[in-house]
């Protein structure tokens, strides 16, 4: 008779309720290292056969909310970082740009007048001016051939001397060049350096509301806070090669011969800007320097005075009249204005900078030290103080 106690015995080891699990090399490894294996401590836990995940030594780490929300914001700020290197550095690659790339005059196709606005103060960046710019716009009318004529949309209580004159002498450039008309519209201001640029227009159309003149030159205010710095005991010592070489230190009284040449700077710069209202608007010189006093005039003050030539409601309206003063009938109208390139780098660079001048800006000490600052900055201007 067969012997069947060997098949017997296989048959329990499947059919019976303790049967022996495989040992695989993983859990031989582990036994050796830990003392049991994974299905040994599965079994002790009463969690043979569940979704439980057995560890050995120290549990894995954790990541709270918080710290999670930190890491993101550590790796977008390193992106951020990254990206504004990347583009510094393509920028800086090719600086150099042909005219009218910037402001994109140069590219604009069919028959157009373009309309330059000047918003703001003229200096080199102002944030809603840009000299760079306005000189490209100007540069790029004045090499395309499809440019018919150029308007000044002018909204600005002035500038700098050397923008003003810089940005004159460019739409000079482009008249003579070209001989194309020029016309210049002002909107609610154009005061000294704004009627600067404009003076060589063929015409000047003004905004009833318009307030335009200051003809004039400041080099801003300079103080004197010797007798302060006397009641309070503080003396201060400064070396210069020459007696007139810190001429403008507010920590000691100014001499009359440093006054002097203070007054020689501005009257050379009012000078040139009598000649050149003079020349612009065809009149003598000796009359422009009586209404060249520095006030400011209404539009219809200005009509009077021959520093204008119309009067109208609307910019509209402005360039409908040199559309059919120079025939200039089915040109389309291009508009080129300064918009800052923000990019996400700059936003956040500017957004700290807000939020450090933010907890700063309450100290009395900050206060002093940016108008000791601002009292070392004597600029030449055609700039109108009262309602920059």
């Amino acid at each position: 008779m067969m012997d069947n106690g060997n098949f017997n015995e296989r048959k329990n080891l499947g059919e019976g309720s303790e049967q022996s699990t495989p040992i695989t090399a993983r859990d031989a490894w582990h036994k050796k290292l830990y003392g049991r294996c994974d299905a040994e401590a599965a079994e002790a836990s009463g969690t043979l056969g569940g979704s439980q995940t057995v560890y050995y030594g120290k549990t894995p780490r954790k990541w709270s909310g918080g710290k999670k929300a930190l890491l993101l914001f550590g790796c977008i700020l390193a992106g951020v970082l990254l990206l504004g290197c990347i583009t510094a550095a393509f920028r800086g690659v090719n600086p150099d740009h042909e005219r009218g790339d910037i402001s994109g005059a140069s590219g604009v196709r069919g028959s157009h007048i373009g309309v330059l606005y000047i918003e703001g103060t003229i200096s080199e960046d102002s944030g809603t001016y840009s000299h760079q710019y306005a000189l490209d716009a100007v540069d790029g009318m004045m090499n395309n051939k499809s440019n018919k004529a150029l308007m000044l949309f002018v909204n600005t209580p002035g500038g700098g001397v050397y923008e003003s004159d810089e940005l004159y002498l460019k739409i000079k450039e482009y008249q003579e060049y070209t001989e194309r008309p020029v016309y210049a519209y002002f909107a609610s201001q154009a005061t000294s350096g704004g009627y600067y640029v404009s003076s060589s227009a063929d015409k000047i159309i003004a905004n009833r509301n318009c307030w335009t003149g200051s003809i004039g030159v400041t080099i801003g205010t300079l103080y004197d806070i010797s007798g302060l710095l006397q009641k309070y005991g503080i003396k201060t010592e400064t070396i210069t090669s020459g007696a007139n070489k810190a001429m403008g230190d507010i920590t000691v009284p100014m001499s009359d011969q440093q006054r002097n040449i203070f007054q020689s700077l501005v009257d050379e710069s009012y000078d040139q800007f009598v000649s050149v209202v003079a020349q612009g608007r065809n009149l003598d010189t000796d009359y422009v320097k009586t209404i060249a006093d520095g006030r400011i005039y209404t539009a219809k003050q200005a009509e009077s005075n021959k520093l204008i030539d119309d009067i109208v409601g609307t910019y509209d309206e402005a360039v409908e009249e040199m559309i059919y003063d120079c025939g200039l009938v089915g040109c389309d109208i291009y508009e080129f204005r300064y918009q800052p390139q923000q990019s996400l780098f700059s936003g956040f660079v500017e957004s700290v900078d807000k939020f450090t001048e933010a907890l700063s800006g309450n100290s009395d000490i900050n206060a002093i030290t940016d108008f000791l600052n601002d009292s070392n900055q004597l600029p030449l201007q055609y700039m109108c103080e009262e309602i920059k």
